[in-house]
């Protein structure tokens, strides 16, 4: 029997002659056909699930990609310093708000006619306002958007400076606060986190731009203190508040976190579940509820410092009258303009400085343990300005203290992106920071009532004892975490 010439497949190139034409078409569909075949260049497949590429556009990839990579990557990074810096002016007006307490409590005092407890109020209704935006942000960020709800946090900012510029009753006064509250939780930017290049550089810089604010606002709030208008002071924060405003809406144009982040070259994975999972599961977390109570009392224990001690310098140290800079050094620096009347600005500059200064040591000893050396040391010179009757000296170890405290809200918000996860990040971290800032409430109304009775020298035992809880805290949110953040 003879058989029938080889066939040549004009598809593929076989090693070996193919068999009969009876059996050529077995040979076909063999599931390892005995010929060469280059699957590479028919169909390439991205490597994170984008759609397939042709070999017409590979070839176009590989010759455009080193130029138009080189260009999207600059614009990408422009766009992102831009946000950064626009972020950085909100948490600025933070900054600001919270180190003007500390000046104007004593004038607030004067010209309503009420005292610590009563004064006090001011930071409950604040309080009520900061959880009430913190609940409010993780769901009207999933109905409207990043953007939107953003804007309207710093437009309830603005109404509150409007009120309280005017100078109005007492309780109108207070309802004020209130309304701040929420604009501020609205504004609470988990965004931040999910930046990815220098994250910890960055996060330390953020917070650093609020020492920069607490800073220099008593400077100013110091000065309208004994005016007869003081209530004008709250037209420096309008000012900035409206700059906040346009800012916003200018650089993020009203859109959800995934445009936004996509336009810096990040991917949001958040999408696929709805506000009620997302609410859920950051309810069912239980490192996201104990990050919160750190955060609160850390917040609680760096605006009482920074607003009371004001009062603790003038009735039990005999301050003079710039003993309101003391507030502003505890935010951002001291100044000692004079022996007589200390001008003194130590524990702002101190906030400021230590979370600039103290990022290469975080680095080099790793943030978890930084954390609890510093609140060691925290305490221990809290125990020194119980005891130590001084002014000047005081002032240097407020300096010193804030120095400490400074690094600690950054180190919380990158080791909660380490250990929580990535989906409800940014929900977490909002809610977080909102608890965060009824802490700046709280705690102060607490230290003002106990004041109220056994007078303002409790102020350091009180504080001691916030440390402490705190400390202990943390212990537990850091056991047994991983230091990879969970998909």
């Amino acid at each position: 029997m003879s058989l029938s010439p080889v066939t040549t497949d004009p598809v593929f190139t076989s090693d070996k002659a193919d068999p009969a034409p009876g059996v050529t078409s077995i040979c076909r569909v063999s599931p390892e056909p005995p010929c060469k075949l280059d699957l590479t260049e028919s169909v390439t497949v991205d490597a994170i699930g984008l759609s397939p590429v042709t070999p017409m556009d590979k070839q176009y990839y590989d010759s455009e990609s080193p130029s138009v990579l080189s260009a999207r990557y600059r614009t990408q990074r422009t766009r992102e310093k831009i946000q950064f810096a626009t972020l950085c002016w909100f948490v600025y007006l933070e900054g600001w708000n919270d180190g003007s307490n500390g000046p104007l409590l004593p004038r607030i005092q004067k010209v309503y006619g009420v005292g610590y407890a009563v004064v006090s109020l001011i930071f409950i209704c604040a309080c009520v306002g900061f959880i009430t935006g913190a609940v409010s942000n993780v769901i009207l960020a999933e109905k409207l958007g990043f953007g939107k709800v953003m804007v309207l946090g710093s437009l309830c900012q603005v109404l509150a400076y409007c009120i309280e510029s005017t100078g109005p009753p007492f309780p109108v006064f207070v309802f004020a606060y209130f309304i701040n509250g929420i604009g501020i939780a609205l504004q609470a930017v988990g965004y931040v986190a999910r930046l990815k290049e220098n994250a910890e550089a960055k996060m330390g810089v953020f917070m650093a731009v609020y020492g920069a604010g607490a800073l220099s606002s008593p400077l100013v709030a110091t000065q309208f203190s004994y005016l007869t208008h003081w209530n004008l002071h709250f037209l420096t924060c309008l000012g900035i508040a409206i700059t906040n405003t346009i800012a916003l809406i200018i650089v993020f144009r009203l859109k959800p976190q995934a445009e936004c982040l996509s336009e810096i070259g990040i991917v949001d994975s958040d999408n696929n579940t709805s506000e009620h999972s997302h609410l859920r599961q950051i309810c069912a977390n239980k490192n996201v509820h104990l990050l919160a109570a750190f955060t609160l009392l850390y917040v609680g224990v760096e605006v009482t410092l920074g607003g009371w001690i004001v009062t603790y310098i003038l009735d039990v140290r005999g301050g003079g009258p710039s003993s309101g800079y003391v507030s502003s050094g505890f935010f951002g620096g001291m100044q000692q303009r004079a022996l007589v009347d200390f001008d003194l600005s130590s524990y702002p500059l101190g906030l400021m400085i230590g979370r600039v200064a103290l990022l290469w040591l975080n680095a080099k000893i790793g943030e978890r343990l930084a954390l609890f050396i510093y609140a060691v040391l925290a305490i221990i010179f809290e125990f020194i300005v119980w005891f130590l009757p001084s002014l000047i000296g005081d002032a240097i170890v407020v300096c010193v203290i804030g120095v400490l405290l400074g690094p600690m809200y950054p180190i919380m918000v990158n080791h909660a992106g380490r250990i929580l996860p990535h989906r409800i990040l940014t929900g977490s971290i909002g809610w977080i920071a909102g608890v965060g800032q009824a802490g700046s409430a709280m705690v102060p109304f607490m230290v003002g009532a106990i004041a109220q009775t056994a007078g303002m020298k409790t102020l350091q035992p009180v504080v001691i004892g916030i440390l402490g809880i705190m400390t202990g805290l943390w212990a537990l949110v850091c056991y047994g975490s991983s230091s990879r953040r969970p998909n």
